[in-house]
């Protein structure tokens, strides 16, 4: 007998929540140069704020250095300003339409500050995981009087086999970003 039960979806919904942790690690600064480290960045544009990436193009073209290209004249010093007000810490240079950012060397601190914000975006992450874990096992406690028992523990083990296959995946992510981040 077939339960009315979709472990898949789970499964999906428990990598939607490794694809967001992706996402923030992708925009932590490491000391190198990353065009996701501008992902935050909002730019007033057109009498709206609009993400960096939807007024200029974002490229890595040294290990250290940021070049932003900016497709609108017009944009540029919004695009300078928005990248200065932001928190990153970065002081653009301008030429023309682009726009360079160096990325100086983190010290041991930032570094160190680096991590745990990691390890914050890493607990979000197993958080997410159980949840969808919780749900999971909610739904099937509701059909317990229609599949029985025994598919019953069989499913939870399905889940409890998913979530720790996740937590893993999330786990390994965040111990390669914080050796990337602890490179000196």
């Amino acid at each position: 007998m077939s339960a009315p039960f979709d472990i898949a979806d789970l499964k999906r919904r428990m990598q939607g929540a490794v694809q967001a942790f992706r996402n923030d690690l992708g925009s932590l600064r490491t000391g190198r140069a990353s065009a996701n480290i501008l992902d935050p960045i909002v730019v007033d544009a057109y009498g709206s704020g609009l993400p960096l990436n939807q007024v200029a193009t974002v490229t890595v073209p040294e290990p250290r250095t940021i070049s932003i290209s900016v497709w609108d004249r017009s944009m540029v010093s919004s695009v300078e300003k928005a990248i200065r007000d932001s928190d990153l810490g970065f002081n653009p240079n301008t030429e023309g339409q682009t726009i360079r950012i160096h990325i100086p060397e983190m010290n041991e601190q930032r570094r160190k500050e680096m991590v745990k914000v990691a390890h914050k975006y890493a607990e979000e992450a197993r958080v997410a995981v159980r949840h969808v874990r919780r749900d999971g096992m909610d739904a099937i406690k509701k059909l317990e009087k229609e599949i029985g028992k025994d598919e019953i523990e069989r499913l939870s083990d399905q889940i409890q086999k998913a979530t720790d296959q996740t937590i893993v995946e999330i786990d390994q992510l965040l111990a390669g970003k914080e050796k990337e981040i602890m490179q000196v």
